[in-house]
């Protein structure tokens, strides 16, 4: 049986329960979740000539579900980290089935708007869970890395999949089936997780004191709603900027209110106690996590931001079918997939308004860019995880999976201000400027990841064994009077569990 760095015992293997089945099955639930943002943008076109929706409505659909995900994941990471996580995965699960049905019968832009949060929700409560089960079904870093890999590939995969399945199922069939294939996925996944993941991986000895982490869990969920409410509240005067104006009152003071309700959040976080906060400070001393939370930001944002504007321009401007449309879609490694990223953004802000600018322009695009954003995307995923502690796997499945989200859904507010704001004044929907100009933006941000992990990414920790929980020796630590209190429950729980361990 594998031992941890501190001695303490994770088992690996569990009777009847290879864990590669555990693997397919977690990884199973990464895939519906980002099928849930993928395969919206074939059926976007077809959902506002059914609903009559505008365009800041149609971001809703998107942002709505990504609102939610990004901001109920600190919550589920913390349930993940001192609950069962098996109990969170299954509901999760189990909610996704569930929602995706009901969302396949309506026919409203504002119940659906409502519904995709709330799939946004269930889908939170799948990531985190699922991260801390696979942690402690492969606790050898080298498999773990693998097995995280694999993890973040069939986030990546799906993108793509789902961007084509919806496609196949609005050409063929209709929107509909594109929420009730999530149930028809979901119903046997949630089933099977019930009667084959095996409890033992549930219980972690990492974990704090019950009572203590119960009461803490709920005491960070109050002052974490925070950031949900200013995430809200900066996409609406975004999406709301183009067409009200920058100057109006509605914009400016939501705009306002949530860049200070961002700082208000954060500040609070330094003052109060460690055991009290949504996400310790000392997270973000951990070497490189910073920087690897600030990559994060980018790899759904630029998949977001070209499928949402091709799907568009492909399907109402140039009346291609849906299926048509979906069908030409470590420090170093990083850097190369930003750098491909940059390159193929370039070629997407120079070419693309006509149809036989497909070839030399769209499609090497596309090519280089999600092998870019792949890159970034699977490293940035397993490097994080490495950065901090095991014991805090829950929570930084939250953070990372958080940044994609928050990225994407604040990102794509900006571009589709900056589309609506140039298109007004160049020619309209039809003409290419507005999204040109929205591509220039996204190179932009590239340009700043780029320099950023230059700068800040620290090499000389790249193989350093991964950081224990309290450790002091680790140059990340800010040491608080409730930092010690919650060490020395951790010190108790493991002895009494070594204790437990002995031969009689």
């Amino acid at each position: 049986m594998p031992t941890s760095s501190s001695g303490i015992r994770i088992p690996c293997v569990f009777p009847g329960t290879p864990p590669l089945i555990l693997l397919f099955l977690f990884c199973l639930a990464q895939f519906l979740d980002s099928f849930n943002n993928s395969a919206l943008f074939s059926a976007i076109p077809a959902l506002e000539v059914s609903m009559g929706m505008t365009e800041s409505q149609s971001t809703w659909i998107i942002s709505g579900f990504q609102l939610t995900f990004a901001s109920f994941l600190l919550i589920s990471g913390r349930i993940s980290d001192v609950y069962n996580p098996k109990t969170a995965f299954v509901g999760g699960v189990s909610g996704l089935a569930v929602i995706s049905l009901c969302a396949g019968f309506v026919n409203n832009t504002i119940p659906l708007i409502v519904l995709r949060a709330l799939i946004g929700i269930a889908s939170a409560m799948t990531i985190p869970s699922a991260l801390t089960l696979l942690v402690n079904v492969f606790p050898d870093p080298l498999e773990q890395a693998r097995a995280i890999g694999l993890f973040g590939g069939c986030g990546c995969a799906a993108s793509v999949l789902g961007l084509m399945i919806g496609a196949m199922f609005v050409e063929w069939t209709s929107y509909h089936f594109v929420f009730w294939f999530v149930t028809i996925v979901a119903t046997p996944a949630a089933l099977a997780c019930v009667f084959i993941i095996p409890p033992e991986i549930s219980n972690t000895k990492a974990n704090l004191e019950p009572a203590a982490a119960k009461w803490k869990t709920r005491s960070a969920s109050h002052h974490s709603r925070a950031p949900i409410v200013a995430l809200i509240l900066f996409i609406f005067a975004a999406t709301s900027g183009s067409t009200d104006g920058w100057a109006s009152v509605m914009v400016l003071v939501p705009l306002i209110v949530s860049i200070l309700m961002v700082i208000g959040f954060f500040y609070l976080e330094t003052i109060i106690p460690v055991d009290k906060a949504a996400i310790p400070p000392r997270t973000w001393f951990y070497h490189n996590f910073s920087v690897l939370f600030g990559v994060a930001l980018f790899p759904f944002l630029w998949w977001s931001t070209v499928f949402s504007i091709f799907t568009t321009l492909w399907q109402n401007v140039f009346e291609w079918p849906a299926i048509s449309s979906a069908a030409h879609i470590p420090k170093w490694i990083i850097l190369t997939g930003l750098s491909l990223c940059m390159v193929a953004t370039a070629l997407l802000a120079l070419g693309g308004g006509k149809p036989e600018e497909y070839w030399p322009y769209i499609f090497p695009a596309f090519f280089v860019g999600s092998a870019g954003a792949m890159l970034t995307y699977t490293h940035t995923n397993i490097a994080i995880f490495q950065a901090a502690p095991s014991s805090m796997a829950g929570t930084v499945g939250a953070i990372f999976n958080g940044a994609l989200q928050s990225g994407s859904a604040i990102g794509l507010a900006g571009v589709s201000s900056i589309e609506t704001s140039v298109e007004a004044r160049h020619g309209g929907s039809h003409e290419y400027s507005g999204r040109a100009a929205a591509f220039w933006f996204l190179f932009a941000i590239i340009s700043i990841e780029i320099i950023s992990v230059s700068i800040f990414y620290d090499r000389s920790t790249d193989h350093k064994p991964q950081p224990t929980h309290g450790d002091p020796g680790t140059p990340a630590r800010r040491s608080t009077d409730s930092d010690e209190k919650l060490n020395d429950v951790n010190v108790t729980i493991i002895e009494k569990a070594d204790l437990a361990d002995l031969p009689v």
